[in-house]
């Protein structure tokens, strides 16, 4: 029997993402949302859940990131060979693209865990001789180009992964949709029904629809009504297969365009943000919707460092399976939790020195800020007052920073440069450094290797924010505003600190950053330095609860769980 045939001999969930994240040398993840699908997927590896994963391969990458001598990002492909990593399937599908006939191939990966559990992962790819050549760099860049290569991108995964799994005969028992980028799929579960489509659409057959929406799971991470897909129906009658009547999309997803997100919510029965918080305002965005809460994780394995796997391996055995066995970590020494630590800084900067030539100090409080440079998560916020800043930290405070702006975002792009601008002024006062090029493998090192990390997003723009929950794990304290997980995962003081006002009072940003600004500093100056420098045992507790109070809960262990219960056996 051929690999791949093993997998289709039982029901599976099909889980469609625009990018998945599973390990550097595989860059086809941009960040949080591809790293959560990989995640997930490992997590259903481990916990034997029988799910088949739909992504696109991108052949360039997302790209990599250089900074010129001005501290402006640069961009160049990213060169790898799927070959190395996957394997290639016979088997091709069709999808009509600008009424050209595009082959669709699929490469398998499959991801195992030690439990004996596998997930197979379909990389859809265009690169195909016989396909027009600019249909052949389709699947070259991930968030590449304009909204005309979007939409042709999300024909390739949403209609374009639901043939080929029907291709390869892999029995779907629900369609999980991780963002409405494949919300196209539904169309294609649409064509494949035994009516047409204008009479399933209909009063008559509410039966029917029903049905169909049986199969759909939505999760939605996008906390802002401008952050979703949308189309002008011009440009999907040129681009859009011809057994999709424009007629009914204008019916289902909204008369000005194709908006993905009201496609996937009308279509789908269950329907999820992920953190209560992002729940709550996604169901504000989308009021005519029944929306729960599934809080995102991450996958526990994956995100220790090496100094933290040999100490819970040998105190709590099992806790990488079972990682609500992390409450038990008061059980552990403080001294080997804090010698451990030390060893994931020291190797850290050793990483530093070897990338950038600098040396950082590891007696001195590290703090640790990573993320995509987007505007909103206001990464160069802690640098507003200098003077301040210099006052509270000379001597005692030294920063890590990285992240990719997108190649379009000018503005992400000038956020970075100014950091790194910042870091030149302030050299010999507060020592601080960029790291080019962060990726999954950078942050691995990079997490575990801080004192504290730091998050500071306009509220409520954070729909998770799974990064802080890669720190809890490694007993890295959050300092944070009250937004995504850490409104969950958030006491005072015990599991670390937050910034600005409480989640209650965030409807609002305009003049908020003075507020956040004048809190964080006054928190720095009073509370978290006093407390690293003066009070070991003290910080070390707050290491511990961390991870036995947030690690514990905050995995992709538990949301599986609770997809499996909420979503997928409804």
């Amino acid at each position: 029997m051929e690999t791949w045939k093993r997998f289709t001999q039982d029901q599976r969930i099909a889980y469609f993402s625009m990018e998945i994240g599973l390990k550097a040398e595989i860059p086809t993840y941009s960040g949080g949302l591809g790293v959560l699908a990989g995640d997930t997927i490992k997590s259903a590896a481990d916990l034997k859940i029988p799910v088949v994963a739909v992504t696109l391969l991108y052949r360039k990458g997302y790209f990599q990131q250089h900074f010129g001598a001005d501290g402006w990002q640069q961009e160049t492909d990213i060169q790898w060979q799927p070959e190395k990593h996957m394997q290639r399937l016979p088997t091709k599908t069709l999808v009509t693209i600008e009424n050209r006939d595009v082959k669709i191939q699929a490469w398998l990966y499959i991801v195992k865990s030690p439990t004996g559990g596998e997930v197979p992962i379909l990389f859809l790819d265009t690169d195909i001789p016989g396909n027009d050549e600019a249909d052949r760099s389709l699947t070259d860049h991930l968030y590449g180009g304009g909204l005309e290569l979007r939409l042709k991108q999300e024909i390739i995964l949403g209609i374009g992964g639901a043939r080929i799994l029907r291709a390869l005969n892999f029995a779907i028992k629900k369609y999980h949709m991780n963002e409405g980028h494949a919300s196209l799929l539904t169309l294609e579960l649409l064509n494949t029904a035994r009516m047409p489509i204008s009479e399933l659409w209909s009063e008559n057959n509410s039966w029917n629809m029903k049905k169909l929406m049986d199969q759909c799971v939505f999760t939605t991470h996008t906390p802002v009504e401008a952050g979703h897909d949308r189309f002008p129906y011009d440009m999907v009658e040129k681009i859009m297969p011809p057994d999709v009547p424009v007629t009914l999309l204008r019916e289902i997803s909204g008369e000005d365009n194709l908006n993905m997100t009201i496609l996937a919510l009308k279509l789908s029965s269950y329907i999820n943000g992920v953190a209560k918080r992002h729940g709550e305002v996604s169901q504000s965005l989308f009021p005519g919707f029944k929306i729960h809460a599934i809080t995102n994780g991450i996958h526990p394995f994956t995100w220790c460092s090496p100094f933290f796997v040999n100490m819970f391996d040998k105190y709590l055995p099992g806790w990488a399976n079972e990682p609500e066995l992390l409450v038990r970590v008061d059980t552990i020494p403080d001294e080997e939790v804090w010698e451990n630590h030390c060893g994931a800084k020291a190797f850290f900067f050793q990483y530093i020195k070897e990338k950038t030539g600098k040396e950082l100090n590891p007696d001195l409080l590290t703090i640790g800020f990573a993320r995509r440079a987007a505007t909103y998560k206001r990464g160069d916020l802690i640098f507003n007052d200098i003077e301040r800043l210099l006052e509270i930290g000379k001597g005692k405070l030294q920063f890590v920073f990285g992240g990719k702006a997108h190649p379009k975002d000018d503005e992400g792009k000038k956020v970075i440069q100014r950091i790194i601008k910042q870091a030149e002024i302030m050299s010999g006062h507060i020592e601080m450094v960029y790291l080019e090029n962060y990726n999954m493998e950078t942050a691995s090192y990079f997490i575990p290797g801080v004192d504290i990390w730091l998050n500071n997003p306009m509220r409520p723009l954070e729909a998770s924010g799974t990064s802080g929950m890669k720190a809890a794990l490694n007993g890295v304290p959050n300092f944070s505003v009250l937004d995504g997980w850490w409104i969950e995962g958030h006491i005072e003081g015990v599991t670390g600190w937050s910034i600005g006002p409480p989640p209650t009072e965030t409807d609002k940003e305009v003049g908020r950053a003075a507020d956040d600004l004048k809190d964080m500093y006054q928190k720095l100056e009073n509370v978290i330095i006093p407390l690293y420098y003066d009070d070991r045992d003290g910080w070390i507790q707050v290491m511990k609860n961390s991870i036995g109070k947030n690690a514990y809960y905050f995995n992709t262990h538990v949301m599986m769980r609770r997809y499996v219960t909420d979503a997928y056996i409804r």
